[in-house]
């Protein structure tokens, strides 16, 4: 696999914005910005789209009467992509999973859901209906 170290978020978002179809740096920038809530500038982004290019992971075109360079990620960037998607998603279910719970019916129920009693026992439901459904067996 590449030799591409995803340390921080800026990094992370921008392969999360490249996933999303093919951008301008500028265009990567603001992104950017609004995304992370705070000012990026070009040495922040320029030098990391130039590691991924150098690894093969995006290409650019030039576009436009001004040769703007359009990057976008390649096959083997989509892959890298979906690899740190799957590691970051691990670490959202280590950190989510303890607030789940499940009901009767299977569902799983992050947040919400509804709470009833049966014998006795505080039991969450996903919904009212699966509730009902439980409580009539």
């Amino acid at each position: 696999m590449a030799d591409v170290k995803i340390t921080n978020m800026l990094k992370f978002y921008t392969l999360c914005l490249l996933a999303t179809g093919p951008k301008h740096g500028y265009d990567l920038m603001k992104e950017l910005e609004e995304k992370l809530g705070r000012k990026i500038s070009s040495s922040n982004v320029y030098p990391f789209l130039n590691i991924l290019r150098k690894n093969k992971l995006i290409k650019f075109d030039k576009v436009g009467k001004r040769d703007k360079k359009t990057y976008y990620l390649t096959t083997e960037g989509k892959n890298f992509t979906k690899g740190m998607f799957n590691k970051f998603g691990d670490l959202i279910d280590v950190a989510i999973e303890p607030r789940i719970s499940t009901c009767p019916c299977g569902c799983r129920i992050y947040s919400g859901g509804y709470t009833g009693k049966i014998k006795g026992k505080m039991v969450k439901f996903c919904c009212s209906h699966c509730a009902k459904t439980y409580k009539s067996k």
